[in-house]
């Protein structure tokens, strides 16, 4: 989209703030900013892509928020984490570039479904118990969720407190590790995104301002607002999301 209106720029700052307070607090974000760009006219595989772009920057300053409680998980240390969060999600996001916008568009409902129940079973389903893998399975369970990051990313953070309880971290050091190294895999994939070319910048920047804006109110409203309302609402608009999607999809 080489231009872009200015009603459509406003659209997508609202869109954006949303995101930003949906994703402080409680998750699901990008099910916000994925059907917004579609709306503003992106195909669907350059709205995937612009998203993430877009949104990184702010999940890099919830990662930098909670840094004092980063630490290892079980025997892997948090800078080997990092480091296969990086590369995978640069391996994930090339992988987008390289799949026909035809053949993701027809995936894309089903990914935001496998997102939606898996941030289901995260958010309302009872907690895993503790069964400590080894370091190998670790940082080749981060591997396979960082590349998943890259390519679409919903659902990360509750594999990410997932993957980490198992291997034994607290919560607090699972949730502000999943926080920072889903600003890395993202930042990987964003920077991969950049160099394509196929970035919509005027819709990934209105998106982005509303989005750290909404960053800072949400951090607000997280004692106001109750948290099984917010999941429950995450919850439904990926449903409403994965229908309209394979809706439009049949209707193609």
């Amino acid at each position: 989209m080489a231009e872009t209106d200015f009603v459509t720029l406003l659209f997508l700052l609202g869109a954006g703030l949303w995101a930003g307070v949906q994703n402080a607090l409680a998750g699901g974000g990008s099910f916000v900013t994925l059907p917004a760009l579609m709306l503003a006219g992106l195909d669907a595989r350059v709205a995937n892509l612009t998203s993430t772009v877009a949104l990184f920057p702010g999940q890099i300053a919830s990662g930098l928020a909670n840094r004092r409680l980063i630490g290892p998980v079980g025997p892997v240390p948090f800078r080997a984490l990092l480091t296969t969060s990086l590369a995978g999600g640069a391996v994930g996001a090339g992988l987008l570039l390289v799949t026909p916008s035809d053949l993701f568009r027809a995936l894309l409902p089903w990914l935001v479904l496998a997102a939606t129940l898996l941030f289901a079973r995260g958010a309302f389903g009872r907690p895993l118990r503790a069964r400590h893998p080894g370091a190998w399975w670790i940082r080749a369970g981060q591997g396979l969720v960082a590349v998943y990051g890259g390519y679409f990313g919903g659902g990360i953070g509750f594999l990410m407190l997932a993957l980490f309880t198992l291997g034994g971290a607290a919560v607090k050091v699972a949730q502000a590790g999943k926080n920072a190294l889903a600003a890395a895999m993202n930042a990987a994939a964003a920077a991969v995104f950049a160099a394509s070319g196929e970035v919509a910048w005027a819709p990934a920047l209105a998106l982005g301002a509303g989005a750290l804006g909404g960053s800072w109110l949400g951090a607000r409203l997280i004692s106001r607002l109750p948290d099984s309302w917010l999941k429950r609402g995450v919850v439904a608009l990926g449903l409403a999301l994965f229908v309209g999607l394979l809706a439009r999809g049949q209707a193609a």
